[in-house]
């Protein structure tokens, strides 16, 4: 794997990109093409079964669309709406470490984990068993395993869907705090159904019938 310089910035784009799944006759991406090459909070909004899902996969490669291209310099980093389906270990510190660059000194590696700890606000965690942490506090976690990483790119997969409102609110918050950070921002795409979200967002775009629209200011969002 590549070794991406902390200060690049990453960079995806899309051009003329379908995708169907076999047996489907029917695109269900459609001609997508658009381009992100800034940091910041992106959103795309689309009902359950528009595609959204599937949009992520073709940016991380899991899936190849069956026409266009897509261009990527970023080191992407995956948050799935099951924290559970995700972390693999039994404390923060053992799921964090498997993340790591391997070439750190010990020293290094605490200071990291403090760091990224106290970049999704559970400094002191640490130590903390897995089966004790609350739905966000998992979701949380996974977003620190990427930090951890040096990814520059998050994907997030409705990664609020299972959490009670107390949750959603402090993991949209800490996103919204590590895009926004001047010194080391991020860039992170949340795909979402919930409206009330996209006001955390510095860009939103709607997914449906496979387009996706250009992308608007929350503000300035008009739904299709």
């Amino acid at each position: 794997m590549r070794d991406y310089p902390e200060n690049e910035l990453p960079y995806i784009k899309f051009k003329d990109v379908s995708f169907s799944y076999p047996g489907e006759r029917e695109n269900l991406i459609f001609k997508c093409n658009f381009t992100i090459k800034k940091h910041g909070f992106w959103m795309v909004v689309g009902k359950n079964g528009s595609g959204k899902s599937t949009l992520l996969k073709l940016i991380n490669g899991i899936i190849n669309p069956k026409n266009g291209f897509i261009q990527s310099n970023a080191n992407i980093g995956m948050v799935f709406q099951n924290p559970d389906h995700q972390i693999l270990m039994p404390n923060c510190r053992s799921e964090l470490l498997i993340n790591i660059n391997k070439n750190l000194s010990q020293k290094e590696i605490n200071k990291k984990i403090e760091y990224v700890l106290d970049q999704v606000g559970m400094t002191g965690f640490e130590k903390r068993p897995i089966h004790t942490l609350s739905g966000g506090q998992k979701q949380r976690l996974t977003i620190a395993s990427a930090l951890i990483g040096n990814k520059n790119f998050i994907l997030l997969d409705e990664p609020t869907a299972l959490l009670d409102q107390t949750s959603q609110l402090k993991v949209l918050q800490t996103i919204k705090n590590l895009t926004s950070d001047h010194k080391k921002p991020l860039l992170a795409l949340w795909i979402t159904h919930r409206y009330e979200e996209l006001t955390y967002a510095d860009a939103v775009a709607e997914l449906k019938n496979g387009f996706l629209s250009s992308w608007q200011e929350p503000s300035k969002f008009q739904y299709n």
